[in-house]
């Protein structure tokens, strides 16, 4: 590591900003997690689209675990991650050849499109179509923004800044759950508000568009090597950024010998980070956060919360939520990325074994937990989610963005994203279905994954603190016990 990399650099008030408005990307993605769920139990959404769901909650004493079981309510929720599944790899052309501003640019313009979309909504091909361009801006925006963040940050932040994005996430779904919670008693028209406000954090981030520079090594790798280092000396706040400057014009030249960056991934030097990448999201959604935080005001609902008390309850999640992240911001850098996940692991296991243990006992088909148990559910959720927001929620999105060498970055960063949308949108289409047919043991359905997860981090996952984007084949995989059998024949 560079003594230039890690002390030539200064935090300034540009630089700050460029963190912020980018990772208003985040805010976009987490409103749009956190107002689906809340949206999905509204009277009058449900009236309007889904009639046969509201008829079936109306008789909800029938079974607990199955009145919002509707394989089209489902598909509102998830079709946005299919479509986000397809526009990631469109979105790493556009970073690749366009930059990482311009596709961010894009991203803001998809969003507020589908946000337009869907707050106009008289039909439920409307719906679908606002919740398809919801997809391709959280596609765009979720492919560059932490890389950008990544390629931004100076060594010694690079955690930090990275996890403003998981941060902004978390206020995005706190935020949507306010306005949920407020929205519910507009009738008819509440949840016509909660998808249109989803406009407003994508207008900031169209805003910012104006405001961030395009990030030096995105520059140098296009051929603009005088506004990649006057960039570089921007966010930097110094003038002399020549040693940094010379490893990032290194690292695109390897770059520019790579034509196709797909094919290379399955060579030796991004094997590894490939694998991490992939496997980072699947467990990241097979923590079973997303069920949580899409269906949190459904799932208070089916433990007996009256609608509004659900929807706080949601509110106080999402709150703790938030909370969580910051300890991420602090703890990244100073302890590193396998602690927290594994640190997590246990805390998360634990918490979903009570929930499902208390459940499986006390909530029948039929009836409601009483007062007591319920709170300690709502306890019990808000110790998970905490455990998932200062570990696997952030450190899902950090490690692959800094991990994968510059020919690869942007290629295998779309697999992870790609991977994160296709295992989000199973999710959301089948939780619901799954909750039905297994009732509380989908908590130990979720905790059993939650061991495979820490056994995974144990014996293949190198610590990746202060180890520079570029030096990761030779300090890190090279010497990992593990992956330096790939390297045998270099």
């Amino acid at each position: 590591m560079s003594t230039a990399q890690v002390n030539n650099s200064k935090i300034t008030v540009y630089v700050v900003s460029c963190w912020i408005f980018a990772a208003f990307g985040g805010l976009m993605f987490g409103y749009d997690i956190g107002i689906s769920g809340g949206v999905s139990g509204m009277d009058d959404f449900l009236i309007k689209f889904f009639p046969n769901v509201y008829e079936r909650k109306l008789h909800a004493k029938e079974n607990n675990y199955c009145k919002y079981d509707d394989q089209l309510l489902q598909l509102f929720t998830s079709s946005l991650y299919l479509s986000a599944l397809v526009s990631s790899f469109f979105a790493s052309k556009a970073c690749q050849l366009l930059g990482r501003r311009p596709t961010i640019f894009m991203a803001s313009v998809f969003f507020i499109a589908g946000a337009v979309i869907s707050a106009a909504s008289e039909h439920r091909w409307m719906l679908i179509v606002g919740r398809i361009l919801f997809g391709v801006g959280v596609g765009f925006g979720n492919e560059t923004v932490p890389l950008f963040l990544t390629e931004v940050a100076p060594i010694q932040l690079r955690g930090a800044v990275n996890i403003l994005f998981q941060l902004f996430v978390t206020i995005g779904i706190f935020i949507a759950n306010l306005v949920n919670y407020a929205t519910s008693t507009m009738h008819p028209n509440g949840w016509r508000v909660s998808l249109g406000l989803a406009a407003v954090p994508a207008l900031l981030l169209l805003i910012g568009c104006f405001v961030i520079t395009d990030t030096p090594a995105s520059l140098i790798e296009r051929g603009k090597e005088d506004q990649g280092k006057a960039a570089l000396k921007k966010i930097r706040g110094v003038e002399d950024v020549e040693v940094e400057y010379k490893e990032i014009v290194a690292a695109c030249e390897q770059a520019k010998q790579v034509k196709h960056p797909f094919r290379n991934l399955v060579k030796a030097a991004s094997v590894p980070p490939l694998v991490i990448a992939i496997f980072l999201q699947i467990f990241q959604q097979f923590t079973g956060i997303n069920a949580i935080m899409f269906y949190a005001p459904v799932l208070f609902q089916t433990m007996g919360f009256k609608s509004d008390g659900a929807l706080l309850s949601a509110v106080i999640t999402g709150l703790v939520n938030v909370g969580a992240t910051f300890v991420s911001i602090y703890a990244v850098d100073k302890l590193g990325r396998r602690k927290l996940l594994l640190q997590a692991c246990c805390q998360m296991l634990i918490s979903q074994l009570a929930i499902g243990g208390i459940l499986s006992v006390n909530l029948k088909e039929t009836g409601t937990l009483d007062r007591t148990l319920a709170a300690i559910v709502v306890v019990l959720v808000c110790t998970y989610v905490m455990s998932f927001a200062w570990s696997w929620g952030p450190l899902g999105w950090l490690i692959p963005s800094e991990t994968f060498p510059m020919e690869t970055r942007t290629a295998g960063f779309a697999f992870a994203v790609s991977t994160n949308m296709l295992f989000t949108s199973l999710i959301a289409q089948a939780f619901l279905t799954m909750l039905c047919k297994m009732q509380a043991y989908i908590f130990f359905f979720f905790s059993a994954w939650i061991v495979v997860m820490g056994l995974f981090v144990i014996f293949l996952l190198p610590e990746t603190k202060g180890v520079p984007i570029d030096s990761m084949v030779e300090d890190v995989w090279k010497k990992h016990p593990v992956w330096k059998k790939l390297f045998k024949n270099e």
